[in-house]
């Protein structure tokens, strides 16, 4: 008889920057390309919410969205403007960030770490900042 250990792999949880938004909501942001991956394939919900800034590097940013608690318009501004601060275009004016619901990312076979292709694109201009009393931690 053979001794399996009585757990399956689970990759190590992602390196994030943590934020939280008035009304409650959450907002993690990946430090590296592996905890992007780990963030946007392995924690983010269905329902939450993906952000990237479009057409540079930057950090995957999921805004975390409770059962019957979905965010306002001013959220999800709140949200991809962390995503833009999490960014190259963080000295930008206004950026271009896409969003869209964490059940549209997927990852294609093969793709580097922190690639990653999304469905129902929805983009939102913002200028790159953080909620007003917090600092990356």
């Amino acid at each position: 008889m053979t001794d399996k250990p009585s757990h399956a792999y689970a990759p190590p949880a992602p390196r994030v920057w943590e934020y939280t938004l008035p009304g409650g909501f959450r907002v993690l942001a990946g430090k590296t390309d592996a905890d992007n991956d780990r963030l946007s394939l392995h924690v983010a919900r269905p329902n939450d919410w993906w952000f990237h800034v479009r057409g540079m590097p930057g950090s995957h940013v999921v805004l975390v969205v409770e059962k019957n608690h979905p965010p306002d318009r001013e959220t999800l501004n709140r949200a991809a403007a962390i995503a833009a601060y999490h960014s190259k275009a963080r000295g930008g004016g206004v950026v271009a960030v896409s969003g869209t619901l964490a059940g549209n990312v997927s990852k294609p076979r093969g793709a580097k770490p922190g690639s990653v292709l999304i469905r129902r694109e929805r983009v939102f201009k913002v200028r790159p900042a953080l909620p007003e009393s917090d600092t990356p931690s």
